[in-house]
């Protein structure tokens, strides 16, 4: 089956309403056979849950993309939106929320009102893996889905990548080749399309068993792409020439 992704759908569709806009994995994707099967094996499971492909939510004139892994179970694939019901989510977006890039509030839920500002988000891999961990040739087959909505947003400055998985599939989406671009937190890469990427720790992973990224740090990233924002002319992903 081919599909050809061409833009990205912004906001996340109410339950009841699950459809594939131009560019995004229908309902029923059945690129990834593992992701496919689980997918079936949760909607038995869990009726009332999305499980489906995460849209991207935000600004669809955003300037700054931050780009997570894939869905976690009971977050992203239960509530139909990017690292909402997430244990790292209320860091994300409350650092969002305080560095005046969001407004409202967020509650862990789809419809709790929370729009994003100038920033939208986005998982490499759409759809919720077994053991929160996709593999590398399902983020290879999920990648045209990354490209699109990134493609898609005519302000784009600056990415950042949310640990070093979802680092791999944003070099290769904005054009980058590994090992040359390597993942460290803070690091940052600069594209011929003149679009940054900056590398950040993932918010739910653990070291001994405490986050290793804390509130503090992750505004220090959010800090940075600000002053990235303003050293790079507005572009979107141009072919570079």
């Amino acid at each position: 089956m081919s599909i050809d992704p061409a833009s990205a759908v912004m906001a996340a569709a109410p339950l009841s309403s699950i459809a594939a806009g131009p560019g995004e994995p229908p309902e029923d994707c059945p690129l990834c056979p593992r992701l496919a099967a689980y997918r079936a094996e949760l909607r038995t499971l869990h009726p009332d849950w999305y499980n489906a492909p995460v849209p991207p939510f935000g600004d669809p004139e955003a300037w700054l993309a931050i780009v997570g892994l894939s869905p976690a179970m009971k977050g992203g694939n239960r509530t139909g939106r990017v690292f909402t019901g997430e244990k790292g989510g209320a860091l994300v977006y409350e650092t969002l929320l305080a560095m005046a890039l969001a407004e409202g509030d967020y509650g862990a839920r789809a419809d709790d009102g929370l729009v994003l500002d100038g920033v939208t988000m986005i998982d490499a891999v759409r759809c919720v893996p077994p053991n929160n961990q996709p593999t590398r040739v399902e983020a290879r087959t999920c990648r045209p889905f990354l490209e699109a909505p990134l493609a898609a947003l005519p302000e784009l400055r600056v990415v950042i990548a949310l640990g070093e998985d979802a680092h791999r599939s944003a070099v290769k989406a904005l054009g980058g080749k590994l090992p040359k671009a390597r993942f460290g937190h803070l690091a940052e890469h600069r594209f011929p399309n003149g679009v940054r990427l900056l590398d950040s720790r993932h918010p739910t992973e653990l070291q001994d068993g405490a986050p290793v990224l804390t509130a503090e740090m992750f505004e220090a990233v959010i800090a940075r792409a600000l002053v990235l924002r303003a050293e790079e002319p507005t572009g979107a992903l141009r072919s570079p020439e």
